[in-house]
């Protein structure tokens, strides 16, 4: 089967300043990513990449077999499903939830003139409830949680059914409870065999969904380790990259960690 995105020898600059790179990897069908790597790594920079809302300073990026800047990038963004800070400050406050989710259908923020049928509106209901928000539908965006918010927008990243899922840490700021809820759901969501490839970039190893097959530790902007996930989130790699001795545990489904004594 095709490649769902590959990166090669791809390079972000500003200025002077190689922020990214060079980097290559590759991501196929039914395969979920995290990338982790401690601040300042380049882990934004990298899934702005991906979401083609960064461009290349040198190197390939090919998204859906499409190549940056030799396709219409407003055609190929409907074929993505993105969930992150960038998304979230723009969806307006006095939005609906309902039509926060439902306008993702026609690639756009806030509900004007657009035409949405029976099945757009059943479609964000159905996203709402796997991700446990049903009940917020008549809500105004701008008066829910912090967690509210998060699963309205990974429920609208899916809405035109994507072959690619990026989430940027979708969890951050959520209590524990709330934190392992959605981690279920998520990865009750993504087992589906027709669920996309997905991308999610996080700080933390406990964060990690459950079924995710692939990691990619970034430290400096380059990539320090990447692969299956067993075999790069583990306490040599973790503690290369974050520069302090950590043990890290899996115990066949969800990562730990903590400092060594």
């Amino acid at each position: 089967m095709p490649e769902v995105l590959r990166v090669s020898d791809v390079s972000v600059r500003r200025g002077p300043r190689t922020i990214l790179g060079p980097i290559t990897f590759a991501i196929s069908p039914g395969e979920r990513w995290v990338i982790l790597g401690p601040n300042g790594a380049g882990k934004s920079t990298l899934l702005n990449l991906l979401a083609t809302r960064t461009f290349p300073s040198s190197g390939k990026v090919l998204v859906l077999e499409k190549e940056m800047g030799k396709v219409d990038l407003f055609e190929l963004r409907t074929r993505i499903g993105l969930a992150g800070v960038g998304i979230s400050e723009d969806i307006p406050y006095e939005e609906k939830v309902r039509d926060v989710v439902v306008t993702a259908a026609y690639a756009v923020l806030g509900r004007w003139n657009e035409d949405y049928d029976l099945w757009d509106e059943s479609r964000a209901v159905a996203l709402l409830t796997t991700f446990g928000v049903r009940e917020l539908s008549d809500r105004l965006y701008g008066t829910l949680s912090e967690g509210e918010k998060k699963r309205v927008q990974i429920s609208r990243a899916l809405m035109a059914d994507p072959e690619l899922l990026l989430l940027d840490e979708p969890t951050a700021g959520l209590d524990v409870g709330g934190r392992e809820d959605l981690l279920r759901r998520f990865s009750n969501f993504a087992s589906d065999a027709t669920a996309p490839a997905t991308v999610i970039v996080t700080h933390h190893i406990e964060e990690i969904p459950s079924g995710t097959t692939h990691a990619l530790l970034l430290k400096d902007g380059v990539i320090a380790v990447s692969g299956p996930v067993d075999q790069v989130v583990t306490s040599e790699h973790i503690s290369a990259v974050f520069g302090v001795s950590i043990n890290v545990h899996f115990d066949g489904s969800r990562f730990s960690a903590r400092a060594q004594a």
